[in-house]
């Protein structure tokens, strides 16, 4: 069964300025969708929106048609990786999995760099990694939709080649809205690519779109 998430009427303002406008974004399960846009669009608003951790002036989100104002509360629905790093630095990756109900095996299987470190706690692994660790454990959550932004900042280039296969491989589980200034990256993953331009955001049905709309030359 194909599951949806919808998000419309989202209008947002910080002071006078207007952020978003009569915004409509839907996703599916079984599908990628990628969202893009220019540094302070309102990429990260409209996902906090989305969770429920963001209250605008108007919005209206559902899942498979019913209304879910409070996302956040709702872990077997959605969850969401945030720019910055939620997980506490003195959990240990045992402890992170744990909480997760993830086996650390696989895990440690197809990132050996980890290997043995069942017992090291967050603030001891670098930047790159404490991140790698954090998107790992919302790919592989039990939601049926992921949120992921900026997954693929601060990891080397074979983490993010890493990355995107995971993704893949649970893309027939649960539906993914992933933003990334690395726009390329989101655009090779993405079966459904959003742009936001002037406060709203534009279905891409051609990659010539992206520069019509001003997102690339």
């Amino acid at each position: 069964m194909v599951h949806q998430l919808e998000v419309d009427s989202v209008r947002l303002q910080f002071g006078e300025r207007e952020i978003l406008s009569d915004v409509y974004l839907k996703c599916e399960t079984g599908k990628i969708t990628g969202l893009l846009g220019r540094n302070g669009t309102g990429k990260s608003s409209l996902m906090n929106i989305i969770f429920g951790s963001l209250v605008p002036a108007n919005k209206s989100v559902r899942f498979d048609g019913k209304s879910v104002p409070k996302a956040y509360q709702h872990h077997e629905l959605l969850s969401y990786l945030p720019q910055y790093n939620f997980i506490p630095t003195h959990l240990t990756l045992n402890r992170v999995f744990s909480d997760f109900n993830l086996e650390f095996a696989p895990f440690e299987k197809y990132f050996p760099e980890f290997s043995q470190q069942h017992r090291s706690k967050m603030i001891q692994l670098s930047g790159g990694q404490r991140r790698l660790v954090e998107t790992y454990v919302l790919i592989k959550s039990k939601s049926e939709f992921v949120m992921l932004d900026e997954p693929f900042s601060h990891l080397s280039p074979l983490m993010i080649v890493s990355v995107k296969e995971l993704i893949k491989e649970e893309q027939p589980n649960k539906g993914f809205l992933i933003t990334d200034h690395m726009y390329h990256d989101v655009v090779e993953l993405s079966n459904d690519l959003y742009v936001l331009a002037e406060e709203q955001v534009y279905l891409i049905k051609e990659i010539e779109d992206l520069k019509r709309l001003g997102y690339t030359k």
